[in-house]
């Protein structure tokens, strides 16, 4: 009988006094390669951290090794988010550190970051640039890590494990991030690598997966439960329609028919071309999708209408009626426009509960506060309410499930009712369920006057509201249209 390449026995787990994993028992043999999805916070990353030991569990996990394989005998994980460090060590990151020149050199570069990833585990960097190649990744090498986006942070992480090869690959959200050809691309390479004898284990709720996948679980109750496919898998529940708080229903205020217009804008690193002469005009009431692929400079061109890239005062840029420079501040900007985006989601305050991350959003923080008027206050109960984020609001926002801290973090873009609102892949991680629940939201939200601006890379999984696009490539507009999109 064919020995499992991965054992696990009564393995159980508990995190703030509630059971997690209960009893868990799971086999997987050579030639097995498994998507693990169900719903937010079942307990999936927690099982991929106790296989590779970066998680305390009780109970037995034994895995076997193939002798005589290339592959390296070690199981990988890839985590969610890159936890990239600077040059001494620290993870102290704040959400304008990018874009701030003077502290642009405090990480490594991309090459340097792989550089020292080969030498720890013994790899030839020449087997490495074809991955990078093939994700469109190779002309990042001398960028900071810290300068990158979220996808391409994905891209970091996921040529280091395709690069190893290990035996066991464990890929937690791989695809957080990715442009449509990335995806694909990475199929492409995973499939490979389950061919060498890889075996697979993808934590995710996508639809477009690698051929090679061909085993399907959820955890339900704290216990593997094996299912037909992914469209078998449990959702979060559908959300019960409620009416949007009252002074979300009134149109905000805006002085000008024009909330946003660059003209002719162009951004650089020395020799490096971010944006190139990028004109662009946002009309009140517009709802736009903005799309492109990974480091066609879709970040930075929102960083120059949040107010925080320095070189937005080198380039002619009006923001709600007024040329930037011209006498106003950054919080007089950003006292007008809600963000949420997976930077700011990154780098937000970890001691932040989900009632002072949603009261921030008075402030324009994401640190700690004083002062909040008895009006915010009602704000903010009228949202956790709408959002069933009451039982919820005395936790730390990054112990709530993924789903929970998006609409968190959605209720703080919007609690000041800002004329602007910028949601940058507010829907990554999420499940079909999710994603559907929060476009909802936006979708009504929209209705009441907001001007919107969107990214996503999936026409099916974008809010029904959206009529105008921008595409950038390489730091230039290739379209710039109005359109009608189909999200089913």
């Amino acid at each position: 009988m064919t020995n499992p390449v991965v054992h696990i026995t009564n393995l159980n787990l508990h995190y703030a006094g509630q059971p997690v994993l209960r009893d868990l028992d799971w086999r997987i043999y050579p030639g097995e390669n498994w998507v693990i999805g169900g719903k937010s916070g079942s307990g999936k990353s927690s099982l991929a951290k106790a296989i590779v030991k970066q998680e305390k569990v009780s109970g037995d996990i034994h895995l076997r090794f193939t002798a005589g394989l290339t592959l390296p005998p070690v199981a990988y994980y890839v985590a969610n988010w890159y936890q990239f460090t600077n040059l001494e060590g620290d993870r102290n990151f704040y959400y304008q550190q990018r874009y701030n020149k003077h502290q642009q050199h405090d990480t490594l570069t991309v090459y340097a970051d792989l550089i020292h990833f080969g030498q720890k585990h013994q790899l030839d960097f020449h087997d490495a640039e074809p991955i990078l190649e093939a994700l469109g990744f190779d002309n990042c090498r001398e960028t900071q890590l810290i300068e990158l986006s979220s996808g391409e942070h994905k891209k970091v992480q996921l040529v280091q494990a395709l690069w190893l090869k290990p035996q066991i690959l464990i890929l937690d959200e791989p695809y957080t991030g990715l442009d449509r050809q990335s995806r694909r691309q990475l199929n492409v390479i995973l499939d490979r690598l389950a061919a060498e004898g890889v075996s697979l284990i993808l934590i995710t709720n996508d639809n477009d997966i690698p051929a090679s996948i061909n085993r399907f679980a959820e955890i339900a109750d704290g216990k593997i439960n094996v299912v037909a496919d992914i469209a078998a898998m449990a959702q979060d529940q559908e959300r019960r329609p409620k009416p949007f708080p009252y002074f979300l229903q009134k149109a905000p205020t805006a002085d000008s028919d024009t909330i946003a217009e660059l003209r002719d804008v162009s951004v650089r690193y020395g020799e490096k071309t971010v944006l190139k002469n990028v004109s662009w005009r946002v009309r009140k009431g517009e709802k736009w999708l903005l799309q492109g692929p990974n480091g066609s400079g879709k970040s930075t061109l929102l960083s120059l209408l949040n107010g925080d890239h320095p070189q937005a005062y080198a380039n002619e840029i009006w923001l709600f009626g007024r040329k930037r420079g011209s006498g106003e501040s950054i919080w007089d900007i950003k006292e007008k426009i809600g963000i949420i985006s997976p930077e700011l989601h990154w780098y937000f305050d970890k001691h932040a509960t989900v009632w002072h991350a949603i009261a921030s959003g008075f402030y324009d923080s994401i640190g700690w506060f004083l002062n909040v008027k008895y009006e915010e206050k009602k704000k903010i109960e009228q949202l956790l309410d709408f959002f069933d984020l009451l039982e919820d609001k005395d936790k730390l926002l990054h112990t709530l499930p993924l789903g929970k801290q998006r609409l968190a973090l959605l209720a703080r873009t919007i609690v000041k009712n800002p004329p602007l609102l910028i949601l940058d892949e507010p829907c990554q991680g999420l499940d079909r369920s999710q994603t559907t629940h929060f476009n909802a939201v936006v979708d009504e939200l929209s209705a009441y006057g907001k001007t919107l601006i969107y990214v996503g890379h999936y026409e099916s999984q974008l809010p029904s509201c959206l009529d105008r696009r921008l595409v950038l490539e390489k730091g230039e507009v290739i379209l710039n249209e109005r359109h009608t999109f189909l999200t089913t």
